[in-house]
């Protein structure tokens, strides 16, 4: 029994990293209509900007918030260089571009910073006790402070004026441009939060690891979570992102551990059989 209270603890306090990489998907979803297949590789090189600042002599926070600044002027640089000149184009051809900048983004990794791991400082040592759980207070904090970025991220979609442009871009991006909204700028935006968030998932995540090539290819996991939770759904990252944690350690803890790399897509598997479109999934009903 302890175990498992161990277990679903740990899996929600990492859920929350999947579920701030899943927002970032849903606000590039939701406003573009394109899948970012290169959120690992943003998540990544947001973890060595990082390390090359604390590396440098900054501290900890510092160095997140500036790692955050350029995150953000990368997801501002592939609006800018990458998808912008393809606007009007099948939404299959900027899907395959997100595809190709994973691997061009791999590349310049590894000609920067090279293939060895890097390890991260930790925030805080020790730990705290909660009866029989014992709470790491790395992973304490990085839940605490990916939630306060998840929640800021909310509430500008839904209670500001920045926030409202973006929702009625993501309805229609004709009578958004129609009712003066500058749809480009809102793509522009939605990059630019994506690698802000994407960078806070991949420090944090990194701290618990290390910082290497492996960071990429855990951003996928975030792809499990947004479909569980509802592809539009900005609860359903949240919801979807702690599920996805709370099962992958359930499962590698209590039956194997090459389960907590397959068991996010078991779940998928399960909730799109019972609910098609996840849990907080809008149902689209279009007359024939």
């Amino acid at each position: 029994m302890e175990s498992i209270l161990q277990y679903t603890v740990n899996g929600l306090l990492v859920g929350g990293a999947y579920a701030i990489i899943a927002l970032g998907l849903i606000l590039i979803y939701k406003a573009t209509g394109i899948f970012n297949f290169a959120i690992g590789q943003m998540m990544m090189m947001g973890a060595y900007f990082c390390y090359t600042l604390i590396s440098i002599g900054l501290p900890f926070w510092p160095a997140l918030i500036l790692a955050m600044a350029c995150g953000g002027l990368l997801g501002l640089l592939i609006d800018r260089l990458a998808l912008r000149p393809l606007l009007g184009q099948p939404i299959l051809s900027l899907v395959m571009v997100t595809l190709g900048l994973s691997v061009l983004l791999n590349g310049v990794t590894i000609g920067v910073w090279g293939t060895y791991f890097k390890v991260l400082p930790p925030i805080a040592k020790g730990a705290i006790g909660l009866g029989p759980v014992t709470i790491s207070l790395d992973l304490l904090y990085a839940f605490i402070v990916s939630m306060i970025a998840f929640g800021i991220v909310a509430f500008l979609y839904t209670r500001t004026r920045m926030g409202l442009a973006l929702r009625a871009s993501a309805e229609s991006h004709q009578i958004a441009e129609a009712r003066g909204i500058d749809v480009r700028r809102i793509f522009s935006m939605v990059w630019v939060l994506c690698g802000l968030v994407a960078t806070i998932a991949g420090v944090f995540i990194a701290l618990r690891m290390s910082v290497d090539l492996m960071l990429a290819p855990i951003g996928l996991k975030s792809f499990p979570a947004v479909l569980v939770g509802g592809i539009e759904s900005i609860p359903g990252a949240l919801v979807g992102g702690l599920l996805v944690g709370l099962v992958e350690n359930i499962f590698g803890g209590l039956i194997a551990t090459w389960l907590m790399e397959t068991a996010p897509y078991i779940l998928l598997l399960v909730v799109l059989i019972i609910w098609p479109y996840g849990i907080f999934g809008q149902r689209r009903i279009e007359r024939i």
